[in-house]
C-alpha cells in the first residue's frame, strides 16, 4: 500500500478521481460476466455523475463535501462492480445477479451521496455536509428523479429504496426490493461503500482532515439530551480518530458480516488473490492502532488530492465565524 497512489484504486491501475477512467473499469469489469450488454445507460449515468459533482448540472451546485466527494463515490462504484463480477464468475446461471441487477446497483452508487450536493437555489445551508442526516434521504430523492428522466421509471423506486443500505435512516429489514438478489445487490452496495473508503490510502487522513470538519459542520459533533444538555461527542479530529477503532468494531464489522452477510468475500473471485479491500482496511486499522499507540498524529503524513471543497473551504473557525447559527460549537469546545 505505500507505493500506492493516493488518487487510485487498491490495484494502483485507476484514478478513482477520474471519470473516464472509473467508467472504462466498470464496463470492462461488466462485459466479462455479461459479455456484449448495453452499456449506453451506464455511460450516460457516468457522464451525468460527473456534471452532477462538478457543478455542470443545471440546477445544483459542486459538490463542496470535502470527505464525502466525487473520489470517493467513484471508487465505491468500481469496488461495487468487482464485488458483483466475482459473484457471478462463481454461482450457477440461476444465481447470478445478471446485468440490469448489476446496472440498477451501478447507477445507485454513482448516485448514492448526491443528497451531499446543494440545489443553486439553497440559501439555508452552506455547506452539503449540513445534510448529513438526510443525505441518504436526499439521495433516495434524487436518484426517483433521475431515474424518470432516462425513462426507465420501473426502477426509481427500487433505487430509491436501495440506496438506503448505504446509510442509517432506514433500519436494513424495512428496506423492500423485489427479491433476495436485488438485496445482495444491496448488500454490495452498503460493503462497496463501507470498504472503498476505509482502505483508501489517505483514509486516516481524510478522517483527521476532512470527516471532522463534516460532523462538526453537520451539527452531530454535539449532541442533545432530552434535558436539552449538549455532550461534545467530537471535540477535536484526534477525538474521531480515537474514537475510529471502537466504531470499526463494533460498528463496521457487524454490518459487513453480519447486516451483509460477508459479501465483500467476493473479491477473491474478482481478484484472484492478488489485491485485497479487506486488507487494505485492515492495514488502515493496524496504522491507526500505532498512531494512537505514539500518541502522534504528525505520522499523518499522506496528502489526500484536493477537491473542490477544500479548495473552497475557509478553514473551520472561519466557517464557523460566518454563519453564527454554528458557533455553539466552538463556545462548547
Amino acid at each position: 500500500m505505500n507505493n500506492r497512489r493516493s488518487q487510485y484504486d487498491i490495484s494502483n491501475s485507476v484514478n478513482v478521481s477520474d471519470c473516464q477512467q472509473v467508467q472504462q473499469a466498470v464496463l470492462e469489469i461488466l462485459d466479462d460476466v455479461y459479455p456484449g450488454f448495453n452499456t449506453q445507460l451506464l455511460q450516460k449515468a457516468f457522464e451525468d455523475c460527473h456534471q452532477l459533482f462538478e457543478g455542470e448540472h443545471p440546477d445544483y451546485l459542486p459538490c463542496d463535501a470535502l470527505y464525502h466527494d466525487k473520489q470517493h463515490t467513484l471508487d465505491m462504484t468500481l469496488a461495487l462492480s468487482r464485488l458483483i463480477n466475482g459473484h457471478d464468475r462463481s454461482v450457477t446461471k440461476e444465481k447470478r445477479i445478471g446485468a440490469d441487477r448489476a446496472i440498477l446497483g451501478i447507477i445507485t452508487a454513482l448516485y448514492h451521496d448526491s443528497g451531499y450536493i446543494r440545489h443553486k437555489h439553497d440559501h439555508k445551508h452552506h455547506n452539503g455536509a449540513e445534510y448529513t442526516l438526510t443525505h441518504v434521504s436526499r439521495s433516495a430523492e434524487y436518484l426517483q428523479r433521475y431515474f424518470h428522466k432516462i425513462n426507465r421509471s420501473e426502477l426509481a423506486q427500487y433505487s430509491a429504496n436501495m440506496v438506503h443500505y448505504t446509510g442509517m435512516e432506514v433500519a436494513p429489514t424495512q428496506i423492500k426490493l423485489p427479491d433476495q438478489q436485488t438485496h445482495l445487490v444491496g448488500h454490495m452496495l452498503g460493503t462497496a461503500d463501507l470498504i472503498a473508503q476505509m482502505s483508501d490510502r489517505c483514509y486516516l487522513e481524510k478522517c483527521y482532515e476532512r470527516l471532522y470538519i463534516e460532523f462538526v459542520l453537520a451539527g452531530i459533533a454535539i449532541q442533545v439530551d432530552k434535558n436539552g444538555k449538549e455532550h461534545i461527542i467530537y471535540g477535536s479530529a484526534e477525538e474521531l480518530l480515537r474514537k475510529t477503532p471502537e466504531f470499526f468494531e463494533c460498528e463496521v464489522k457487524n454490518r459487513l458480516n453480519n447486516i451483509f452477510n460477508k459479501v465483500y468475500q467476493y473479491e477473491d473471485n474478482h481478484f484472484e488473490g492478488k489485491y485485497s479491500y479487506i486488507q487494505d482496511l485492515q492495514n488502515n486499522q493496524d496504522r491507526l492502532v500505532v498512531i494512537l499507540d505514539a500518541g502522534d498524529f504528525k505520522l499523518l503524513r499522506r496528502r489526500p488530492p484536493e477537491n473542490y471543497g477544500t479548495k473552497t473551504f475557509p478553514g473551520l473557525e472561519a466557517y464557523l465565524n460566518q454563519y453564527p447559527k454554528k458557533t455553539a460549537f466552538l463556545e462548547a469546545i
